[in-house]
């Protein structure tokens, strides 16, 4: 799917999601004319059914504790309909009540995976004796197979992790990662993170790599990221200082990637959203080269 298309099949989505809230507004306003479940019902659930993009992933960290609503949160994604969306940040609880939604009010259907590094009540919710599982999730249009999660040895000052499937995007089965490396001030940490993570993905010739890094293009511990991969954003470059590359976040610093190995971006987006501190970043992706077993 080149970018043209792309873009075509996100503004129809949007047409058929603006018709869609027009209409529930008059339900509101003057009250149906029939049962819910009527003939109606049914017409008004296909005008806002959305379409899954193939080849675009997208990265997001959801921002936990942060009180935000899975409705809207399932709203911001059900208008771009990634294939394949890695959150970070992300409790149980919050993702599943996300898929439901996603499922429910835009027929979009997505398989789900965890990467769970902790169990928080304080961010999670639950009852103190079974708080909630806090980590990475992945979400994937396309089955998902050989899920791998591991925290990292040292996780700086809250547990972190990574997690890896394999799973469809454009046609082509492709191993995702999605990661979450330690906080801000932990360079060393983060360092020793960085090198975990390149170490697992070094055996595979083509690779979609996604998460918060915590970390600026240009800081020496991305360096074992960028001898294997390459950023969508062709204009962030790890010589690129803060203004090389879009910032992702609410303080304009550009710590959310969706890097590449042997594949190519067509193109980008950061979309700011006002339910998270951390952007959206979504990318469409040539897949044409990609081919199983890589």
């Amino acid at each position: 799917m080149d970018a043209h298309v792309g873009e075509a099949i996100v503004f129809t989505r949007r047409i058929r999601l603006l018709a869609g809230a027009l209409v529930l507004g008059c339900l509101v306003l003057v009250g149906p004319s029939g049962p819910i479940d009527g003939p109606f019902a049914s017409s008004l659930r296909d005008e806002i059914t959305a379409e899954v993009v193939p080849n675009r992933v997208m990265t997001w960290n959801i921002c936990n504790p942060c009180g935000e609503n899975s409705a809207d949160r399932a709203a911001e994604i059900a208008t771009y309909a990634p294939q394949v969306i890695g959150m970070q940040e992300a409790c149980v609880r919050d993702v599943e009540r996300v898929r439901d939604y996603l499922k429910s009010r835009y027929g979009l259907i997505y398989h789900v995976e965890y990467g769970t590094v902790l169990r928080n009540w304080g961010r999670c919710g639950g009852l103190p004796w079974s708080p909630g599982a806090y980590g990475q999730a992945v979400l994937s249009a396309a089955p998902m197979t050989d899920l791998v999660h591991r925290e990292y040895p040292d996780g700086g000052s809250e547990d972190r992790g990574y997690m890896a499937v394999t799973t469809t995007v454009g046609g082509q089965p492709v191993r995702v990662f999605n990661t979450h490396l330690a906080q801000r001030r932990q360079e060393a940490v983060r360092a020793a993170q960085t090198d975990v993570l390149a170490a697992e993905i070094a055996p595979y010739d083509r690779a979609i790599v996604i998460g918060d890094f915590n970390a600026v293009a240009n800081a020496p511990e991305l360096g074992a990221m960028w001898k294997l991969a390459t950023d969508v954003d062709a204009e962030c470059q790890p010589s690129s200082f803060s203004g090389g590359c879009k910032p992702t976040t609410d303080w304009q610093s550009k710590f959310d990637y969706i890097f590449l190995r042997g594949i190519s971006p067509l193109k980008h987006r950061v979309h700011p959203t006002r339910y998270s501190d951390h952007h959206m970043l979504y990318s469409d992706l040539d897949m044409s080269t990609a081919r199983e077993g890589s």
